[in-house]
């Protein structure tokens, strides 16, 4: 039995398969090497060798699964990889205060194993175009995201969340509440929520967050100044945040 399967691996070996294979890993080795280069300079979760094993490990199964059974099971392997691939990206994304990171690099892989099952699918001008898409994206749109980052919050065209804080005495809460309902409808800028939370032995925070999610930030100031007058106000302040 030992020596029948010896003989099946002996049959399996096919020079000129075997060239063809390594041209497909060797593509997806330097094109993987070249997207995870520029990850690892940013010193980002998934670097160099993450981005290499993916291109590679990509490009082995959909090589084998052509070599086996033709174009037909290469398509199948590839929808594996997909899938395998999203799982393998889920796992560098975290979550932090509030933030989600490590979307970019979770993206990036699923690139590099495209560049990969691209290779060992063996189309290897399709695998080097890709390459310079992804390598695109994470270098040239840098630039404008940074810009887009840089604008201010209260542009007409970025919605966000505006929410007032107060800090009144537990005693005049009520007053404050109507006082603070009336100046903002008055002002045109109507609340969405009011929440009022215990701040201290003798103090209450209110919390009223705006129903409009285009602010002039300088109305704004304006209206902390105006409440901040208020009887029995100790302290007023205005956060904005973006919202999904």
């Amino acid at each position: 039995m030992q020596s029948l399967q010896s003989l099946q691996a002996l049959q399996n070996i096919n020079l000129m398969s075997l060239l063809d294979t390594l041209i497909s890993l060797t593509t997806a080795f330097v094109l993987g090497s070249l997207i995870g280069l520029e990850r690892q300079y940013r010193q980002r979760t998934a670097g160099l060798r993450t981005n290499v094993l993916v291109a590679l490990g990509s490009a082995v199964f959909v090589d084998m699964a052509n070599r086996l059974h033709g174009h037909d099971g290469a398509v199948h392997v590839v929808a594996y990889v997909v899938s395998g691939v999203g799982f393998l990206g889920a796992g560098v994304i975290m979550r932090e205060e509030g933030n989600v990171r490590g979307i970019n690099t979770a993206a990036t892989l699923w690139g590099s194993a495209a560049v990969g099952a691209a290779a060992g699918a063996d189309l290897i001008l399709e695998a080097i175009l890709a390459t310079v898409f992804v390598l695109a994206a994470n270098t040239l749109l840098r630039p404008i995201v940074n810009a887009i980052n840089r604008k201010p919050l209260d542009v007409p065209s970025v919605e966000v969340t505006n929410t007032l804080h107060l800090i009144v005495e537990r005693a005049h809460q009520k007053l404050v509440l109507a006082q603070l309902t009336q100046i903002l409808d008055s002002s045109k800028y109507p609340t969405h929520d009011l929440e009022v939370r215990t701040f201290g032995d003798d103090e209450v925070e209110i919390e009223a967050t705006l129903a409009a999610t285009s602010v002039n930030g300088d109305e704004l100031e304006v209206l902390v100044q105006r409440l901040a007058a208020m009887h029995a106000v100790k302290q007023v302040f205005w956060s904005p945040s973006t919202t999904d």
